[in-house]
């Protein structure tokens, strides 16, 4: 998963520092601009640097965020969402899915080697 964070605004690029700086791996789903599911998953594909055999829907991303076999190895893993208010108003129902598959991935690593954590960062 690709870490950068060249346009990340503070203080998310502290958060993105420490947790690299513990050896983990960061990624921000910008999702300003994202105004339809097939914008959302184009942007995961991008953003989150997914396999080519992901296919750009909710089973799909859950196999992917559920298993990072696809991943580099990292003791852990911080995706930072930021700007999602635009789509969760533009798409709520659809937001409300994309915010289920985060929880159930962030579940499943929970007590794993290498966790798996999703922030949505505010304003």
């Amino acid at each position: 998963m690709p870490g950068g964070t060249d346009t990340t605004p503070e203080p998310l690029a502290s958060v993105l520092d420490a947790a690299r700086g513990a050896g983990w791996t960061t990624t921000t789903l910008h999702l300003t601009g994202v105004a339809d599911k097939a914008g959302f998953m184009e942007l995961c594909a991008r953003s989150l640097g997914l396999p080519d055999w992901f296919g750009r829907n909710w089973d799909a991303l859950a196999d992917c965020l559920g298993d990072l076999s696809w991943a580099p190895p990292a003791r852990g893993r911080l995706i930072v969402v930021s700007g999602w208010q635009e789509y969760a108003r533009a798409e709520p129902e659809e937001w409300a899915v994309a915010q289920e598959v985060f929880s159930s991935s962030v579940e499943h690593w929970r007590d794993a080697e290498a966790p798996l954590e999703i922030v949505l960062a505010l304003g």
